[in-house]
């Protein structure tokens, strides 16, 4: 998503007119009482939209933000809105409820009804505007699941936070097809959501149903690395039968054994060759994804790739030479200068000392039958 508001570039006096336009036009009619000054003022927000659905994420000072009774009574198109909070805390009020959101915790609130947004430590949020009509959910239905934050241990709206965070923070919105795939299940999950946290289960059937596919294969990540992963375990999780598990993926076009067998893999390829892919031994990598024999893992992986796990990451992190050792007991590495050539070092009142001197004298303490720890590689 490409930010299109900075304030860091718009004078200090325009900064607060300036926000409150852009969020009007993009997002929804709201009053914003900014807490610093206006010099300390800082907006930086971005947008993006996947079909009918409005993207936003912003990230600023401290805020209130007030969707006042005059300006929810001239809404034109009704609209539901997720709020996902990224870092620190907000307080959303509406209905006369309210909700704290913690970091990774959302929460609904509707453009029909007067709302209160209290950013106290500043802003880390994304925003979705769902239109209202696309949820089809009765009218009270929506007024008792406002505010009502589910935690985020709630598996259902870890699901959602997971599913609609990343779909915001998108660095490229989708667009035609891939949008209209992505909107459905997004629809799907929302209403989902709010069923079952309303506790309608004659509502909440059809959501599930629609989201099965997706939970589905969110569980499969969550516990790709868990050795005893299978199709009984996947559909006892999610109170179905094994057929109808395999019913489901098939839909989908998924093979749940390449689905297991492949992203374990794929992780274990990803890791050695990123940016800190050293730090564990490529058996330590093939543990923590389900890989208990490090023989085994060897052999899928060269199997998958055409390349043993340690070779590949090899490849993209090459060992450190070696060090040996100079006469004075210092690591010189492989086409240094050598132990006869002067180096620096630090200084001693004004005296440099030399590497030569240091193996003469080293020596005459061998020949005297004295030991001088030497520093290895080991």
């Amino acid at each position: 998503m490409s930010p299109v508001l900075d304030t860091a570039f718009v004078p200090p006096r325009d900064r607060e007119e300036l926000v409150r336009h852009a969020v009007w036009e993009s997002l929804v009619a709201v009053d914003i009482d900014p807490r610093p000054p206006a010099e300390d003022t800082s907006v930086r927000m971005g947008l993006g939209d996947v079909g009918p659905l409005t993207l936003r994420t912003a990230r600023a000072s401290a805020v209130t933000v007030r969707r006042t009774e005059r300006l929810a009574r001239a809404d034109e198109e009704p609209a539901v809105s997720l709020g996902l909070q990224m870092t620190g805390t907000s307080l959303v009020a509406q209905n006369g409820r309210e909700c704290v959101l913690k970091p990774g915790e959302l929460a609904v609130y509707a453009s029909t009804s007067p709302c209160t947004l209290l950013f106290d430590e500043g802003v880390d949020h994304h925003f979705l505007r769902f239109p209202r009509a696309a949820l089809a959910l009765p009218d009270r239905l929506l007024r008792d699941t406002s505010t009502d934050a589910p935690g985020s241990d709630d598996p259902m709206a870890r699901l959602a936070f997971g599913c609609f965070s990343q779909l915001a923070a998108a660095d490229e919105p989708l667009q035609g097809s891939h949008a209209d795939a992505a909107v459905r299940p997004g629809v799907e999950l929302l209403r989902a959501l709010l069923t079952t946290q309303h506790g309608d289960s004659g509502l909440a059937k059809g959501p599930m149903e629609a989201t099965l596919g997706l939970r589905i294969t969110q569980y499969i990540r969550t516990h790709q690395a868990d050795p005893d992963l299978s199709a009984a375990r996947i559909a006892a999780a999610h109170s179905i039968s094994v057929r109808h598990l395999y019913a489901v993926l098939s839909r989908s076009g998924i093979s749940l054994g390449d689905r297991i067998r492949t992203r374990p893999l794929t992780e274990c390829r990803r890791e050695p060759a990123g940016p800190t892919g050293r730090p564990r031994t490529v058996e330590a990598v093939g543990r923590s994804w389900g890989f208990v024999n490090a023989t085994h893992f060897s052999k899928v992986f060269k199997q998958a790739y055409g390349i043993s796990p340690r070779a590949w990451r090899d490849q993209n992190h090459p060992p450190l030479p070696r060090a040996t050792v100079s006469a004075a007991g210092c690591p010189v590495q492989p086409g240094s200068p050598s132990a006869t050539a002067t180096l620096s070092a630090p200084s001693v009142d004004g005296l440099d000392l030399h590497v030569r001197e240091a193996g003469r004298t080293a020596g005459a303490m061998l020949r005297q039958g004295r030991r001088r720890p030497f520093l290895t590689d080991s």
